[in-house]
């Protein structure tokens, strides 16, 4: 029996992000505990027909503005948040150089077998165009165009929770006025005005924590995630042209730990903005 890579050995798996829910845990808890310091009770602030406008208004909101395919897509990207998926870099190029190593001594069609076994769809995708014999610079245009896409999706994903973050707040505002109208009605009663405009503001309290506790934070949350995604992408995507080249697997190894050294991202972005300045700056010398 053939040996199993780790592709097929170690099936990628998520942990609960702690850091999520220690921090929605400690900006409600501080909330809360400041209420009771200040002298106020929880029940001051625990009110189902508040939460059912903001959440309800919210999500209504969102849907209007969103296409069914985001909005889907955004309610599966919601375990990002809460779970943080195991994207080691260290174990994708190890997985690399094995490749790279059994392509130098036998072969990139060596590799066929190997190829469809693979778990990552993008990592399988891109080395079996190689095996196949596809052009490099077809590959790199192919996996490059999955990785595009890809981002643009969660780009758009994540706005969802920015649109809903935006929302909360106004849908919390209409909320304390619906309440202010019932308030008006029993203005005979000065105790009942009192209490019922306590009441009516905790709509704008859900509306406003609501955004900046979690809409906002998820959406930053989803975008961070992602990132991570596609710098995976990339690593596999430059791992498989290494060996299409044919490259020494210890000249591959040093390219793609690059991928895992700090500050590699904001080198990138350096360069790319330089690239991007270029063409203008030569034109301007031209004119």
């Amino acid at each position: 029996m053939a040996d199993k890579g780790p592709a097929e050995k170690k099936k990628s798996g998520s942990k609960p992000d702690l850091v999520t829910i220690g921090g929605l845990f400690l900006a409600v808890g501080g909330i809360l505990g400041g209420l009771v310091l200040e002298g106020g009770r929880v029940k001051d602030v625990s009110q189902v027909t508040a939460a059912i406008i903001v959440l309800c208004g919210t999500i209504g909101a969102v849907m209007v503005t969103t296409p069914m395919h985001t909005l889907i897509g955004a309610v599966k990207k919601l375990g990002m948040v809460f779970f943080e998926a195991d994207n080691n870099p260290q174990a994708v190029i190890e997985e690399i150089i094995r490749y790279a190593t059994k392509a130098r001594k036998s072969g990139i069609v060596s590799l066929e077998q190997e190829a469809d076994a693979i778990q990552d769809p993008f990592l399988r995708k891109a080395l079996n165009l190689a095996v196949d014999g596809t052009d490099l610079d077809v590959i790199r245009k192919i996996m490059e165009l999955e990785i595009n896409l890809e981002e643009q999706n969660a780009e758009a994903e994540a706005k969802v929770f920015e649109s809903a973050g935006g929302y909360a707040p106004t849908i919390g505002i209409i909320g304390a006025v619906l309440g202010l109208i019932q308030v008006m009605k029993h203005l005979a009663n000065i105790d009942e005005v009192g209490k019922g405009i306590a009441v009516a503001f905790v709509a704008t309290v859900y509306g406003v924590a609501s955004a900046n506790i979690f809409f906002l934070p998820a959406g930053a949350k989803i975008k961070a995630r992602i990132q991570g995604v596609i710098q995976n992408r990339e690593l596999m995507l430059d791992g498989v042209a290494g060996i299409v080249e044919g490259l020494n697997p210890k000249l591959i190894r040093s390219k793609l730990e690059a991928y895992g050294r700090a500050g590699y991202k904001k080198e990138q972005a350096v360069k790319e903005s330089q690239a991007a300045k270029a063409p203008a700056r030569t034109a301007a010398a031209e004119g």
